[in-house]
């Protein structure tokens, strides 16, 4: 019972920590690009509106007069539609929604971390050290970000997308692919498993990612190009962090258990 404590209570204080920082990065890097991008998709909904507005044919029997109000209308009603799914508002409830879920993210995955500190920890009969804890915090963004990026990079908002179904397939192959190879070369340390392990972790990428044929979208594509280093970045800081101090506070609960 005092493992399970010394788990659960460094992965809430680990993660609502980095949870919190992680917010902070993100206002300087990812979110003024997404904040771009969005006002590029805009643009391209509200130009494909108005061809399509322009393209349609008057009805027949309708006067001029009654052809502009079913126009009207009829672009009131799409707006209506694009914009009736809900979403948190500009400003501070925006903000508030992504802490939140960064922290529960963060506290996600030190979960995770901390069982392996514990596991470790009780097979070794030693204390995991924050030098430890920051190598496992790399491997988390190896096999999480790393490993999955290379074929499903980051995406901004007006930028088109395989099908979602067949690119959650892939990314959750690329996860246990990775950290299955990672688990054989760092663990198993022998020839044929470190083959076995090198094989695992190209293999997703030898299948290769889903992806479309034609992609058209006005986001430019240094934009793009930014949004990805900026995601990449902000996930190295994320996954130091998080495995360097979670295995610093887990270790001083379990020294005290």
């Amino acid at each position: 019972m005092s493992t399970f404590r010394s788990i659960v209570f460094a992965s809430v204080i680990s993660g609502f920590i980095v949870g919190l920082i992680v917010t902070v990065v993100q206002q300087f890097g990812t979110v003024p690009l997404i904040l771009k991008a969005e006002v590029f998709e805009k643009a391209a909904e509200t130009h494909q509106h108005d061809a399509q507005a322009t393209a349609q044919p008057a009805a027949a029997g309708h006067d001029h007069a009654a052809h502009d109000h079913g126009d009207h209308d009829h672009g009131a009603g799409d707006h209506d539609h694009g914009t009736g799914a809900w979403e948190p508002r500009d400003g501070f409830e925006r903000n508030a929604y992504t802490a939140a879920a960064n922290v529960l993210t963060a506290i996600g995955f030190a979960l995770l971390l901390a069982g392996f500190f514990a596991v470790r920890s009780g097979a070794t009969g030693a204390r995991v050290s924050w030098h430890e804890g920051l190598m496992w915090g790399l491997a988390g963004f190896a096999v999480f970000t790393l490993a999955p990026g290379l074929g499903l990079p980051p995406e901004l908002p007006g930028v088109p997308a395989a099908p979602l179904l067949s690119r959650q397939i892939w990314w959750l192959a690329a996860v246990l692919a990775t950290a299955g190879g990672l688990a054989l070369i760092a663990f198993r340390r022998s020839v044929p498993a470190a083959i076995a392990g090198v094989i695992l972790l190209t293999l997703p990428h030898l299948i290769g990612a889903p992806e479309l044929a034609n992609i058209e979208t006005n986001v430019p594509s240094s934009l793009t190009h930014q949004f990805v280093t900026a995601v990449t970045v902000t996930s190295l800081v994320f996954w130091t962090l998080l495995g360097g101090l979670t295995s610093a506070v887990f270790a001083r609960f379990d020294q005290r258990a």
